[in-house]
């Protein structure tokens, strides 16, 4: 494990940890996800702090698009999953493109999940985090820093106040 003075990279899963994991739907069939301000401004914080940005989500919607852009993130990577599946890369493979491009170790690596689907990339990264809504499999990683804000009510900005401190 590697102290959160250490970090390069932070990345975050979207659904429980960006969101509060709900989906939500109108009766025309569009699909709404609540992101937290708290959160947005967290993640601009660190990159001002000149640490790297990034989303990594198995789903590909354009409201996580249009979220990221409005953050004005460094990575997007949408349509990654846990397990290698026909030409879809894992988390933990998109990580260490991200790594090998920015020259760091996975120990530079802060990563916030919650289901597992995050969990090999939380147990190969220098900093693993979750929020409380997480999944009883990823609180039971050893050493995963256990977060008090729920996703979607601030749990990213909980972190970022605790790596920029």
């Amino acid at each position: 494990m590697s102290t959160l003075s250490d970090i390069k990279l932070f990345l975050t899963d979207v659904d429980g940890c960006l969101t509060d994991g709900g989906m939500y739907y109108s009766a025309g069939g569009d699909e709404m996800k609540r992101f937290c301000v708290y959160d947005g401004m967290g993640i601009v914080q660190l990159r001002k702090a000149g640490i790297r940005v990034g989303i990594l989500t198995s789903e590909t919607t354009e409201i996580v698009a249009r979220r990221a852009r409005k953050l004005n993130l460094d990575y997007l990577f949408m349509g990654v999953g846990s397990q290698v599946k026909q030409g879809v890369q894992t988390k933990l493979e998109t990580c260490k493109q991200i790594c090998a491009e920015m020259g760091i170790g996975l120990h530079q690596v802060c990563y916030v999940g919650d289901d597992i689907n995050d969990i090999d990339l939380l147990q190969a990264v220098g900093v693993a985090a979750c929020p409380p809504n997480a999944r009883p499999q990823v609180k039971a990683i050893p050493g995963i820093l256990q977060l008090k804000t729920p996703g979607g009510q601030g749990a990213i900005r909980e972190l970022c106040d605790m790596i920029l401190s």
